[in-house]
């Protein structure tokens, strides 16, 4: 018997925000939660890929992340960069010496995550 990852969640200040650059990100629907507070992300094409939940918090984040996604792009990993800066992510240095087969960003709330190449 062995476990498999369901889902990625996440702390965040805005979950609304959040939500909306994470759906796009990954190509995701937003599910409200029934209280309002959080939210669900799952992929659209029903695919067995893990969902992430973000739930609000007003704890601020300190330092870099323990743990973070790594994602990879569908086509050009140039373009996917554009894209995701254009959707609000920020590029990070967290000691890359840049070489690595990596592109370390930032979501909107400074949450790392990288971009495989």
């Amino acid at each position: 018997m062995v476990s498999s990852f369901a889902q990625w969640t996440l702390d965040v200040h805005d979950v609304h925000r959040m939500a909306g650059f994470w759906s796009q990100v990954l190509g995701y629907d937003i599910e409200p939660d029934d209280d309002g507070e959080g939210a669900h992300l799952r992929p659209r094409d029903g695919a067995r890929r893990p969902s992430v939940w973000l739930q609000p918090t007003d704890a601020p984040k300190v330092g870099k992340n323990r743990d973070h996604p790594d994602l990879v792009a569908d086509g050009d990993v140039h373009a996917e960069i554009e894209r995701l800066l254009a959707l609000g992510a920020t590029q990070a240095d967290v000691g890359q010496q840049g070489d690595e087969g990596f592109i370390v960003l930032r979501d909107p709330e400074g949450n790392e995550f990288c971009l495989l190449c």
